[in-house]
């Protein structure tokens, strides 16, 4: 079986990548192995110590999503600026931000407004049954999210039976809007954050949260710091002054946030934000 071994300053973790809930498709068994699809391979994966065994992908595909081309210290370094943060980073030590498809990410953080990671898995799940190619691997059979053009053709009604509820005319509606404009990566790509965000937002269903996930997991900007329930209460208690936590999270509120966090964390407040979700429960 292939393998990859990780150089001495090379920090990785694994298990703490795939399970801090930044992607949907990967599971893993109790022998230790994760399953997980991207694009259109289904990829076995497993680390003991500082090597990384795999099947499913060539050697430069996984060192590519998983981030490994980084140098994950110095980036951690960047932000280590006070105690808080400081052990979010000590407790998730190894942790990278995934790069994902950018069009799977997009839906997939459709998917994931006012919900959790289990109903997100689920919906995302449902959807690549229903409309993506199955994919044979290890006697099973897997699914491929499916491309723009066939959940563009997909009616509101069908995808209500992926149980993604309202959220299925801005899946249809993202998707007929992805379908007609091909080079959108690109687009979104090369912008500024601010610009980036504006362009996203400008897709139905996608908010200020959503568009800060999709730059962030998916084009690698790192000033995008989403803000969500966790990061509002973390960053209340330990960093700036809000209104109670128990209130609706404003506009104004999310702005402040996200602006606080470019300042004080620098250039990495996004692979900051990753840290402190991860630490809440560890």
């Amino acid at each position: 079986m292939p393998a990859i071994l990780l150089a001495a300053d090379q920090t990785f973790s694994l298990n703490r990548s795939l399970s801090c809930g930044q992607v949907f498709r990967w599971n893993r068994e109790q022998d230790g192995w994760w399953y997980g699809v991207v694009g259109e391979r289904v990829i076995k994966i497993r680390q003991e110590g500082a090597t990384l065994q795999y099947e499913g992908a060539p050697a430069t595909f996984i060192k590519h999503y998983f981030s490994l081309d980084t140098d994950l210290d110095a980036i951690t370094n960047s932000f280590d600026c006070d105690p808080v943060i400081h052990t979010a980073i000590t407790k998730c030590r190894g942790l990278r931000l995934i790069r994902q498809p950018a069009w799977e990410c997009l839906i997939s953080y459709i998917c994931a407004t006012n919900s959790n990671i289990p109903m997100i898995r689920k919906r995302i799940a449902n959807i690549a049954r229903d409309f993506g190619k199955p994919l044979e691997f290890g006697g099973h059979t897997y699914f491929s999210f499916p491309d723009p053009s066939a959940l563009a053709a997909a009616c509101t009604s069908t995808l209500s039976d992926c149980k993604l509820g309202y959220r299925s005319p801005y899946v249809v509606d993202t998707a007929c809007t992805i379908a007609d404009e091909k080079g959108w990566q690109d687009t979104i790509a090369a912008l500024p954050y601010e610009q980036a965000r504006r362009e996203l937002m400008k897709m139905q269903g996608v908010g200020p949260k959503a568009a800060d996930c999709i730059l962030l997991f998916a084009f690698q900007n790192y000033a995008a710091f989403p803000v969500d329930i966790w990061i509002r209460r973390i960053m209340q208690e330990h960093y700036i002054k809000l209104q109670s936590s128990n209130t609706a999270l404003t506009g104004w509120e999310y702005d402040l946030i996200r602006r606080f966090a470019r300042q004080h964390f620098g250039t990495y407040c996004g692979y900051a934000q990753e840290y402190l979700y991860a630490a809440r429960d560890s």
